[in-house]
Parts: structure tokens; sequence; C-alpha cells
């Protein structure tokens, strides 16, 4: 297999978490990492599913056993990626395919530079609101400062090897698919 690591970044709402669950039931070479966050954990979600929910102490002390090969406070929340997950994953001959913030796909590039980054980017600024205010049936507390950091996450999307716009989600993730195949062959 050619490529160890895909890296998939996007704001938060433009569907990054969607194209790698789907990815990964699709294609047995494929392996998602579970994040460790602090966050609240959503509705339809539960341990270990989409992530290791933890307290913010609990999260602190893995940072201080070295338990995370990559790190990032997140709008209000932290989270984590642990060195084991990747390590497994590639004894077991996976591609690992994770979705990250920017902060952490600039750390796991730097780690890795063999990785291929991919970012999702949302069809607008206004699209991206509407996403993330209904996702959870409510408009989260943070939606200024989510808003702001998009703003910011989309300047680096170029900094990315590919880009690909989830305005209609069969269509993008059709696009999606096809660079995976690619770099998976």
């Amino acid at each position: 297999m050619k490529t160890r690591m895909i890296i998939v970044a996007a704001p938060s709402g433009a569907g990054k978490s969607s194209f790698v669950e789907k990815a990964c039931r699709e294609e047995s070479r494929l392996e998602d990492t579970v994040t460790y966050t602090t966050r609240s954990m959503r509705l339809g979600e539960s341990q270990g599913h989409p992530y290791h929910f933890v307290s913010r102490e609990e999260f602190e002390a893995k940072l201080k056993e070295n338990f995370f090969v990559e790190w990032a406070q997140v709008h209000t929340n932290l989270y984590g990626t642990p060195y084991e997950q990747l390590e497994n994953a590639w004894l077991k001959g996976k591609c690992i395919i994770m979705d990250v913030d920017v902060q952490g796909a600039a750390t796991f590039k730097k780690k890795y530079p063999d990785a291929i980054s991919i970012f999702i980017l949302p069809p607008s600024i206004d699209e991206l609101r509407r996403r993330i205010e209904k996702r959870d049936g409510k408009v989260p507390a943070d939606i200024e400062i989510r808003m702001a950091n998009a703003e910011k996450e989309i300047q680096q999307a170029s900094r990315f090897d590919y880009q690909i716009v989830n305005d209609q989600f069969d269509h993008s993730y059709a696009q999606f698919k096809k660079i995976v195949e690619e770099l998976l062959s």
C-alpha cells in the first residue's frame, strides 16, 4: 500500500466525518482513528463512536503520559489522537484515515510528511452555518466561534493536497472516494 495515512480536514459542519465514516464502511483497507475529546456527546453518539468522551482532567492526565501523537483545542474542547491506534493499524497493513481540524492536519503532516491531505469545503459560509444549526436541532452556544474559525480554516485549504467542495453529498463523496481509491492502489 503506497499511502499509510490520509488526513481529512474541514470546518465544523462541512461533512468530513460523514465522508470518512462512509469510506471506512466501503473500503476494508482503511481504518479510522477514534479521537479522544472533552466535548459533550451529541444525540446519536456513544462512547467510542465517533469519539472517546473523557473529562478535561482525564485528557490532561493522558497529555502528561505522552499518549497523543497530536492534540489541539478546537473551539472550546480538547481533541487528541493516540499513538497506539496508528501503530496497530499499520501492523495490520491498513491505511489510517482520519478527520481532524486544520491544526491537527498541520501537526500530522510535520510528523508524517508522506501523509496525503484532503480538505472538504462547504459550498458557502451561509450554507455551513445552516448545516451546523440544523445538525443538533438547535444553535450551538459556540456558533460564532465556529463560524469565525471556519473562515480562518477555509483560508488554509490551498495547503492541502486535494480540495473538494461538498455542495451535494453523493456527487462530492464520489469525488472523495475516487481520490481515496487512487491513493490505495
